[in-house]
């Protein structure tokens, strides 16, 4: 006999366990379809435990520069292996206050593969592919997330060409790897590998790292990253990969010709695409598109009435923030609630390599495309005091201005902890502030947060702390 709930949602990330909390909050019967564990690719394979991966390199780093700080750290050892444990323990624990939000919110945990049997039932089946469970709901929402994007010449084998999962669960470290994307999945990898040791080689097909980003941000990465050692192609493809022993041998076409390199292991991290397979979606009608479900972007419906989708199965930006969101106006509006929609061109991206990369809204080069007269400001960290104190004065603040109207377009940092500054920006594009409203805010000092009062105030002509002349208004 078919369970009967008002939701049921279809994967626990950072948005299905959201949603199934705030559609149990408005009053919903709900229930939560899970494949794998609670938590979803973010909490257990994805942005969680990376960070813990990352925080251990940094951790490393300030052991190295420990006599910049007045201490003598004689030996140093790494213990990879318990720098991995330690990753999946963070991982083990987030997931368990998932379950503890579960069972707080009285949201029944299904554990399975859900398909629909009809756009009104869900068919749940074990790993054999047995039938446990039959859902019937009267909304269904669709949370399955997406997995690495596997390129014809790089399929996964675990062993010679990787995933980001493999990548955080390797039992050993390899002494070489080559990195393929310098996307924030790549760049982060990179980093965290080439602090412990390991060498690495970026290949990446566009002219900066982090291509999405401004294009200053991704050369002052490649700077960085190219005087810490690391090996950086770019404009540049893999070709071939071939395995002779324990060695791979990696042909990657340069614009200076064909290169062969040795490494030990391929990390293919060349994007997402959304997990939209065996969920019966063509059986019922709902449209996809490239890997991604077709939805409404105010309701998050599909093509199918009752069921919406959300997060990284409905397509870009592939955040978990992003996904979290769309969750709850999904959830609210189908309570008969008003939540305001989501602005999609203030959704900030964060990539947490060293120095993190931080940025919301328009580029320099997306503002001029769309014919703003723009005004531009750029603030580095080396004068900051607070940098200075703590030792990291890489990176700069930028931020770009609409001249006419004195609107903030945008915002991109690179530097020590900017993923934590970021949300002033967020706040006040949301906001429609204009840059004077920045600059007479009054920001602490020391922080590294007056470095984006001091990109503004370089904007309009009137900053104070790198000896530019002041613009005449």
């Amino acid at each position: 006999m078919a369970k009967t709930v008002d939701v049921c949602v279809i994967g626990s990330g950072p948005g299905g366990y959201v949603a199934a909390i705030r559609a149990s909050q408005l009053g919903f019967k709900t229930v939560i379809v899970e494949k794998r564990d609670l938590g979803g690719v973010c909490l257990n394979i994805g942005c969680i435990p990376t960070k813990a991966l990352l925080k251990s390199a940094e951790t490393l780093e300030n052991l190295k520069h420990a006599e910049d700080f007045g201490f003598t750290v004689s030996e140093i050892k790494t213990d990879f292996e318990k720098i991995i444990k330690r990753s999946r323990g963070v991982a083990d624990k987030q997931s368990k206050g998932i379950q503890f939000l579960m069972k707080a919110n009285k949201i029944d945990v299904v554990f399975g593969h859900g398909s629909f049997a009809s756009a009104k039932e869900l068919v749940v089946t074990d790993e054999n592919g047995k039938e446990t469970e039959r859902i019937q709901a009267q909304y269904f929402i669709v949370a399955t997330g997406a997995r690495s994007r596997e390129l014809p010449n790089l399929k996964f084998d675990g062993t010679t060409i990787i995933n980001s999962e493999r990548a955080m669960k390797m039992e050993k470290q390899p002494a070489r790897m080559l990195v393929v994307g310098a996307g924030a999945i790549g760049v982060e990898f990179a980093y965290f590998y080439h602090t412990l040791g390991t060498k690495i080689t970026i290949v990446e097909l566009q002219k900066t790292l982090t291509p999405i980003e401004d294009v200053e941000i991704g050369k002052e990465l490649g700077k960085i990253y190219k005087r810490a050692g690391m090996n950086i192609l770019l404009e540049s493809t893999v070709e071939k990969v071939e395995r002779k022993g324990d060695v791979v041998y990696v042909t990657v076409k340069t614009p200076k010709g064909e290169e062969v390199i040795e490494t030990d292991v391929v990390l293919s991290a060349v994007g997402i695409t959304g997990n939209i397979e065996n969920l019966g979606l063509e059986k019922i009608g709902v449209k996809t598109d490239r890997g991604s479900i077709l939805v409404d972007k105010s309701t998050y419906e599909t093509s199918v009435s009752n069921i919406f989708a959300i997060g990284d199965v409905a397509g870009a930006p592939w955040l978990a923030h992003k996904a979290s969101h769309e969750a709850l106006v999904c959830i609210e509006k189908l309570a008969g609630l008003s939540p305001k929609s989501i602005r999609y061109d203030n959704i900030p991206g964060c990539t947490y390599c060293k120095p993190e990369i931080a940025s919301v809204g328009l580029t320099e080069a997306a503002a001029k495309e769309k014919g703003y007269d723009i005004m531009v400001g750029k603030f580095p960290f080396m004068p900051n005091g607070k940098a200075q104190a703590s030792g990291h004065t890489e990176g700069f603040v930028k931020v770009i201005f609409d001249k006419k109207y004195g609107e903030w377009l945008g915002c991109h940092m690179i530097g020590y902890n900017v993923t934590d500054m970021i949300a002033e920006a967020v706040v006040a594009l949301e906001l429609e502030t204009t840059g004077h409203d920045i600059i007479s805010a009054v920001h602490p000092h020391p922080s590294l947060s007056e470095a984006v009062m001091e990109a503004v105030a370089e904007a309009y002509g009137e900053g104070v702390h790198l000896g530019t002349p002041a613009k005449k208004h």
